[in-house]
């Protein structure tokens, strides 16, 4: 794989990632642009011990433009893109409305009166474009493709993990407007978080407990009770399980997780690497063969935070969607979004079977 790192035209960053070698490769961003500014903060909601991300600038990002105006696709002539370049395998750059940033803060922290407390938003927070072909999605990439873009997540965990204030790196991708896409083009995102996310610390809460209690992995444990009763498994092969978790949240939740503990991207093995590619590709292309549409998702990398309970995390992809029948969505009505509370409309055990079969 070819890196190659530029800077486009307000400062931020961009680094192609090419699978055969490119010559000249980095074309010089020719828009007028004004600096970077992000006028993002972190509010602490002391009721739930948790931080809160305010960034009124985010309020102007560009929403769901017509196929000629995407900011995605390769610039041509004289319609200038946030990639210069007329072609592209795989890119990354920062966001332009960036929910955590560390360069061009200008907000105004305001002065809060305890328990409660606010302070900057460093962090950072990546585009990854998959392909240059709009009308392309993950399900329909290569092998080789799909392996490019898990190599483009490792390089920039390590990279985003090493920056000063930063505690996790979350990797995701977001498809479909049902989910609150505002971009169609094939793409997923990166943020490093300043802070670990509340869902992060309840699992490693629980994986202490566990650990404490009877020394053993608790996501090792409830990967074997999934391979021993069957009956959610989607599909696996000699390095990577697929399963519907039991207490899935959602209509339709898929668990794609490693045979060994590991505790982040970069741990993996080429061989592993290989075989998650071939799982991911066939549960995608299940995931949209259940109804007549393509199924809208989320795609979410669980990793180990930065500094911090390592040998507790296991590194695993959970992919799910809120689409419970044709026509029907899954709501966070009142239950989910006031008390955190999960409803679910489907059997887990459903879901295995309509997958495994579609």
């Amino acid at each position: 794989m070819n890196r190659t790192a530029t800077r486009m035209a307000d400062g931020r960053e961009l680094i192609y990632f090419d699978e055969v070698s490119t010559p000249g490769r980095g074309r010089p961003d020719r828009r007028e642009l004004p600096p970077v500014e992000s006028l993002s903060q972190l509010r602490y909601d002391p009721l739930v011990d948790e931080w809160v991300s305010v960034a009124a600038h985010r309020q102007s990002r560009t929403f769901l433009p017509p196929a000629d105006e995407c900011p995605l696709c390769p610039s041509t002539g004289d319609r200038l893109t946030e990639i210069p370049d007329p072609d592209y395998d795989v890119v990354v750059f920062e966001n332009r409305f960036p929910a955590y940033s560390r360069h061009g803060a200008s907000a105004s922290i305001p002065d809060l009166p305890p328990p409660y407390a606010a302070r900057p938003a460093p962090g950072r927070c990546e585009v990854v474009c998959y392909t240059s072909d709009h009308d392309g999605s993950f399900a329909d990439l290569s092998p080789r493709r799909a392996r490019t873009v898990l190599d483009v997540l490792a390089d920039r965990t390590v990279e985003i993990g090493a920056l000063d204030g930063v505690e996790e790196v979350f990797c995701f991708e977001n498809r479909g407007v049902e989910v609150g896409v505002t971009l169609h083009h094939p793409h997923g995102q990166i943020y490093g978080y300043p802070f670990i996310a509340p869902r992060t610390r309840a699992m490693l809460a629980a994986s202490a407990r566990h650990a404490d209690a009877t020394g053993r992995s608790l996501f090792a444990e409830v990967l074997e009770a999934e391979l021993d009763a069957k009956e959610r498994i989607v599909a696996t092969n000699d390095h990577w399980t697929a399963f519907v978790p039991a207490a899935a949240r959602w209509p339709i939740e898929v668990i794609l997780a490693p045979n060994r503990q590991l505790p982040d991207l970069p741990s993996l093995s080429d061989v592993e690497r290989d075989a998650f590619v071939v799982l991911y590709l066939d549960v995608m292309r299940r995931l949209n063969g259940l109804h007549d549409t393509p199924a809208p998702y989320i795609s979410a990398w669980r990793q180990a935070p930065v500094r911090q309970d390592r040998d507790l995390a296991y590194l695993h992809l959970q992919l799910f969607s809120p689409r419970r029948a044709v026509g029907k969505l899954k709501y966070l009505a009142g239950s989910e979004s006031a008390m955190g509370a999960f409803l679910n409309d489907v059997l887990p055990e459903e879901t295995a079977r309509a997958l495994r079969s579609a």
